[in-house]
């Protein structure tokens, strides 16, 4: 039997199974918050135990989820105002007091969609080579930390996992802590381009696509490492799979997964879907997250 799974990268989206049964989930601490001015919904999800991990099929730590539907329009200030709360829950995030941080945006910029992690770098203030040329009298260096950021590509354009490419400048530069700014996929379509998701515990590239790579966390690379990601793609297969769950509510969800195996090709798993203006989105959302880090290190 063909086993379909739907695929996400948003703990909340794990959790909301639980949610629906009004069931608690042991080792997991969740924490809502709404704020009707700003039509902004913030989700703070702690893991603490393995057993909690493995429910919620995310690793032990923080996660911070922002949804914000608004942010889809063009709206130079509501976005501004997002990256005002993002730098808020960064600055929680990272270690105090960082002497020197890497920011790196994963994806292929090639394709829009992965272009996230990429036009984030494109707009970041990058202040490393300034403090070691002139020293923190340069320009925009008072009191800020050293920060450089780096666009390491994908194996197919450099024949290296990204960890490999990251130890070896860590090595070299020795920052405090890493930023990793990623594309990521949702399992609800109504999340795409509107959610943030800020985390301590890193990133695995590609898995919310089925493309596992190294994951990038304190364990692999020796330092904390932050992650941020936004969902702009979604399985083809979760579309049909909310579609028929409408009409099949009266199964329970392994009865749902079961048929869904049966109907959903290999074909169907393997197709991701965007919004036609993506393009545009892509530019707009990496502006707000690099404006959000410009903010969190402004002196």
């Amino acid at each position: 039997m063909n086993q379909y799974k739907v695929r996400t990268d948003l703990v909340m989206e794990n959790g909301e199974k639980y949610e629906k049964d009004n069931v608690e989930i042991p080792g997991v601490k969740i924490r809502k918050h709404y704020n009707k001015v700003k039509d902004l919904r913030t989700t703070w999800v702690k893991i603490e135990t393995e057993h909690g991990a493995h429910l919620m099929e995310k690793p032990i730590g923080t996660y911070i989820t922002m949804e914000a539907p608004s942010m889809t329009a063009d709206d130079d200030d509501y976005h501004r105002e997002i990256s005002v709360e993002l730098s808020r829950h960064l600055k929680k995030l990272l270690p105090a007091h960082p002497n020197s941080v890497l920011v790196v945006g994963l994806g292929n910029q090639e394709i829009t969609p992965d272009a996230l992690g990429p036009d984030v770098i494109n707009n970041l203030h990058i202040t490393r080579h300034l403090v070691r040329e002139y020293g923190y009298a340069g320009p925009g260096t008072k009191g800020a930390p050293m920060i450089s950021a780096l666009v390491p590509g994908v194996m197919a354009q450099t024949g290296m996992e990204t960890m490999e490419i990251l130890q070896g400048v860590i090595a070299k530069t020795k920052p405090d802590s890493v930023i990793v700014i990623d594309a990521l996929a949702a399992r609800n379509t109504k999340r795409l381009n509107c959610t943030i998701q800020l985390t301590d515990t890193g990133i695995s590239p590609g898995s919310g696509v089925g493309n596992y790579r190294c994951a990038l966390t304190k364990e692999t690379l020796g330092i904390p490492v932050i992650g941020i990601g936004i969902p702009t793609v979604v399985d083809a297969g979760t579309i049909v799979h909310d579609a028929v769950s409408n009409l099949l509510e009266a199964l329970e969800e392994s009865e749902i997964q079961e048929f869904l195996g049966e109907i959903i090709s290999p074909s169907l798993m393997s197709m991701f879907v965007t919004p036609k203006d993506i393009d545009e989105t892509i530019k707009r959302l990496s502006y707000t997250i690099s404006e959000g880090i410009n903010m969190t290190f402004s002196s």
